[in-house]
């Protein structure tokens, strides 16, 4: 698989949701990472879109990633390809996602979006299960399929793909201090 190319690429946050991520384990760090990854495609201008799995009953995005996705997806399907994401993405050919429950809803979106003929690059630092043990296999199945496992600054940098980027100072800061 090529590298990640900021052009080609959205980013997708996939159900960090204020009555799931007191559950989650270290869904602080997951958030902050999270975050840190959509402040990081916001200054290179890739679009960052969100998901919420029924939120009536899950309530909204936590406020960090809310403010930060352009849009977000309303859905009751675990795989979100089902309620309409591919619509959403129009025909960006490249995603890189993150979110929660790793091995539910991440899960279940990646491979429908694999098998929508997307390239995946899922953000493990940035991925929450309730169980050390889910996030693990997840990560593990994911990568048997064909997502690409990745950290947060391994796709900032990817996206940037040169020191002398207009933004690479920007970018740069908000990876010197690393979380956790």
């Amino acid at each position: 698989m090529n590298a990640i190319v900021a052009s080609n690429s959205v980013l997708l946050l996939v159900d960090y949701q204020q009555r799931l991520m007191p559950a989650i384990h270290r869904g602080e760090q997951v958030v902050a990472e999270a975050t840190r990854l959509a402040d990081a495609a916001r200054a290179l201008g890739v679009r960052v879109l969100g998901t919420e799995q029924n939120p009536a009953g899950l309530g909204p995005n936590v406020e960090a990633i809310r403010q930060r996705c352009e849009s977000t997806l309303a859905k009751m399907h675990f795989d979100a390809c089902e309620d309409g994401l591919l619509d959403a993405l129009g025909d960006v050919s490249d995603v890189v996602i993150a979110g929660c429950e790793a091995h539910v809803c991440l899960l279940q979106t990646t491979l429908g979006l694999l098998r929508a003929g997307r390239r995946l690059w899922v953000v493990s630092a940035a991925c929450g299960s309730r169980s050390i043990a889910d996030h693990e296999l997840a990560m593990r199945r994911l990568r048997g399929v064909g997502a690409v496992i990745v950290s947060p600054e391994m796709v900032a940098f990817e996206w940037l793909h040169d020191c002398r980027h207009g933004s690479f100072k920007q970018v740069l800061q908000m990876f010197k201090a690393r979380i956790g």
